[in-house]
């Protein structure tokens, strides 16, 4: 089975640093995209960022960009977020979220079809 395993969530200030990292397993996680999805309190799930399989090309949201960084371990079978200058609004259950196949285009960012339980990231005003 497909399983995706998010942790690192936690609280952090305004300003600071937090890194998440998501393990994969049940797929030959080296030939999918990857992506972060969030939910922040009372919202909908916003997309974050996307990875293609070989890791050389990555999307971001626009409000994450310069902030965030995603990137991906295939010899580990891990997808991380490095996660800087956070801000209060960036409080949200993230997951990691696995798509059909290598690539990821931004017309097809929501065309993940597995995810994880998330992890819960809580930056205090």
């Amino acid at each position: 089975e497909v399983q995706l395993v998010e942790s690192g969530g936690g609280l952090v200030q305004p300003g600071g640093s937090l890194s998440l990292s998501c393990a994969a397993s049940g797929f030959t996680f080296s030939s999918y995209a990857m992506s972060w999805v969030r939910q922040a309190p009372g919202k909908g799930l916003e997309w974050v960022s996307a990875i293609n399989s070989g890791g050389d090309i990555v999307m971001y949201k626009d409000s994450m960009k310069g902030r965030f960084t995603i990137s991906r371990d295939n010899a580990k079978n891990t997808l991380h977020l490095q996660m800087n200058s956070l801000k209060p609004e960036d409080t949200a259950v993230y997951y990691c979220a696995k798509y059909r196949g290598p690539t990821v285009t931004l017309a097809t960012i929501y065309g993940y079809t597995y995810w994880g339980q998330g992890t819960l990231v809580t930056v205090s005003s």
